[in-house]
């Protein structure tokens, strides 16, 4: 009888942690995107700037870039594209939200970078896009990525190149996350937009709103990701990252954010021990800082980052 109970535990077990990594980790093989069709965010959040945002999607489709690629320290091809403001532009490499693609959260990103000055490299985070792998693990192999996409960049445009981070949703906390690592000069600062403090204070949000015990599913959650996805979803967070930050960091979060708190931010700001600013916007919901006050953001980023991360005098 006790061996039956174990048998019918462990399998309830292994039923579970299947659960909970499709449901937090898995993505399938994506299918290309047709040229036609323009994805959007979902969420009635996103009705009143949906025409803003496709706008934005159809002009970096129009733009010329070049394709990048490099492959990750676990053997996977990851893509980007970069879009050339004017030769010798600082850049801004960008990082997508969970789940999200880089066309669909940082479409936007491109004409905001040109209005600074800066060229960008627009990253498809593994998992999306063409860029390979079928796990997310919220930034802790992501933010391995981002250091890779750092050297990547200095070899392709020179030892001279100026670099910003940035990152929104879970792509903040991707760049967040290499806040500590010792990087190249090249690396001015860190631009974190609505990014999370911890995965298990993410997770374990969702996790309440579903009406479920927090307490309760998140080992079998934690479990799962070391399981199924072969990592430790404790293994680094941006909020220890930023107690022992090597770069300038400017946090900016929609007060009205319902799905990354903008505790959060406030949480990661408090804690940052290098150079840091923080903007919050009023009435802004997930991702929606920029669209809801253009020039508050841009005005704060020029404030933050100065002249030496500039190139406006070009146009």
């Amino acid at each position: 009888m006790f061996l039956i109970l174990l048998i019918a535990a462990a399998a309830l077990i292994f039923i579970i942690c299947c659960i909970c990594y499709r449901m937090a980790f898995f993505a399938p093989d994506r299918s290309p995107v047709s040229s036609d069709k323009i994805e959007l965010p979902k969420g009635h959040i996103y009705e009143e700037y949906r025409d803003v945002i496709s706008q934005w999607i159809r002009e970096a489709r129009a733009m010329p870039y070049e394709e990048l690629k490099i492959r990750s320290f676990d053997g996977l091809e990851l893509y980007a594209k970069y879009y050339e403001f004017a030769p010798g532009a600082p850049i801004e490499i960008m990082f997508h939200g969970y789940r999200g693609t880089s066309e669909r959260d940082l479409a936007g990103g491109i004409q905001r970078a040109f209005k600074l000055g800066r060229s960008v490299v627009l990253v498809d985070q593994r998992c999306s896009g063409k860029s390979g792998g079928n796990t997310i693990s919220f930034g802790v192999n992501e933010h391995k990525d981002c250091l890779m996409w750092v050297d990547a960049v200095v070899e392709r445009f020179g030892a001279d190149v100026k670099i910003i981070l940035t990152g929104i949703s879970m792509g903040a906390s991707t760049v967040l996350m290499t806040a500590d690592k010792a990087m190249p000069g090249n690396v001015l600062g860190i631009l974190a937009d609505c990014g999370f403090s911890t995965a298990k204070d993410i997770i374990k949000k969702v996790i309440r709103q579903m009406h479920l015990p927090a307490a309760l599913l998140y080992p079998f959650v934690k479990l799962a990701a070391r399981v199924f996805g072969h990592f430790d979803l404790e293994e680094h967070s941006a909020l220890e990252a930023v107690k022992k930050s090597r770069l300038p960091i400017i946090f900016i979060h929609g007060e009205s954010d319902d799905f990354v708190p903008c505790e959060m931010s406030r949480i990661n700001f408090e804690a940052c021990s290098s150079r840091k600013a923080i903007l919050t916007v009023p009435g802004a919901g997930h991702g929606l800082s920029y669209p809801a006050a253009p020039e508050k953001y841009l005005n704060a980023l020029r404030e933050f980052f100065g002249e030496e991360c500039s190139h406006e005098s070009v146009r």
